[in-house]
C-alpha cells in the first residue's frame, strides 16, 4: 500500500510533484514526463452512436454481467413480421360487426370454408357466403334497435374463445335472448379467422323438469332399442 507523504510544487519554471513510497525511494515526477493532450489530434474520425436495446445476463462463471444486444419486442429477430390479432379481438370485432349492420367489416373474419352451427336451425350454415348471407337475414329482420351485448369472452387461447351473451333492445334486456357460443380460430394467410362457430340461444318456452321426463324416457327406449340410434 502507499502512503502520500508530501506532495508539493517547486518554485522553478517546471513544476515537481513528489511521491514517496515507504519502501522505496522518492520518485519526482516532472511536467516534462506527462503526455501532452491535443485536442486538434485526438480524435480524428467523428463518433456516430446509434441507439441499441441493452439486456443484462448474469454470467453463470463470472461475477460480471454480460451484455447482450436484444431484439425489439414482438419481432424475434425479424424486422417483417406482422402482428396477428388475438382470437378474442377476432371475436369482439364480429359482434360489432353484426350490431353495426356492417357485413363488410364482417367478411374478412370470416374463413373461406366457416361451419357456423346456430342451434335453432335444424342444419348448420357452410361456407362464407351462407354464414354472411344469414346474419343479413337477421339483420333485415331485427333492425339496428336489437343489438348483442357480451357478458364474458374466454381470452387465454386464441384458437378457440367463448362467449356468454344477451340482446338489448335500445338499451334494454330483451326477453328470452341469452345465450351463448363458441368459436374456433385459424391463422389463415397471416390473418387469424373464424373456421367454425356455435350459438345456443335461451328458449322461448322452459319446460322444466318435463325435460328430464322426456330424456329419461327415449333413454329407456334406446336401452331396448339400440338400432333406433342410427335413426334419429
Amino acid at each position: 500500500m502507499l502512503m502520500i507523504n508530501s506532495l508539493f510544487l517547486s518554485s522553478s519554471s517546471s513544476p515537481r510533484l513528489l511521491l514517496n513510497h515507504t519502501k522505496s525511494p522518492s520518485i519526482p515526477i516532472t511536467t516534462s514526463n506527462l503526455p501532452i493532450f491535443n485536442p486538434a489530434t485526438a480524435i480524428s474520425t467523428p463518433l456516430r452512436w446509434t441507439p441499441q436495446t441493452l439486456q443484462f445476463r448474469a454470467s453463470s462463471s463470472s461475477a460480471n454481467p454480460t451484455v447482450e444486444v436484444a431484439s425489439p419486442p414482438g419481432t424475434d429477430g425479424d424486422e417483417s413480421a406482422d402482428v396477428v390479432e388475438s382470437g378474442a379481438d377476432v371475436v369482439r370485432k364480429f359482434y360489432g360487426g353484426v350490431n353495426r349492420q356492417d357485413l363488410g367489416s364482417v367478411e374478412g373474419l370470416i374463413a373461406e370454408k366457416c361451419v357456423y352451427e346456430d342451434l335453432v336451425f335444424p342444419r348448420p350454415f357452410i361456407g362464407r357466403k351462407d354464414i354472411l348471407q344469414f346474419f343479413k337475414k337477421f339483420n333485415d329482420s331485427v333492425g339496428k334497435d336489437l343489438q348483442f351485448v357480451i357478458d364474458d369472452l374466454s381470452a387465454e387461447d386464441s384458437t378457440a374463445v367463448g362467449v356468454t351473451w344477451h340482446l338489448e333492445w335500445n338499451g334494454k334486456p330483451f326477453p328470452f335472448s341469452k345465450g351463448c357460443s363458441f368459436y374456433k380460430l385459424e391463422v389463415i394467410d397471416g390473418k387469424r379467422q373464424i373456421i367454425y362457430g356455435r350459438d345456443s340461444v335461451e328458449p322461448a318456452i322452459k319446460p322444466g323438469e318435463t325435460v328430464l321426463i322426456a330424456i329419461r324416457g327415449v333413454a329407456w327406449l334406446l336401452r331396448q332399442f339400440p338400432q333406433l340410434i342410427d335413426r334419429i
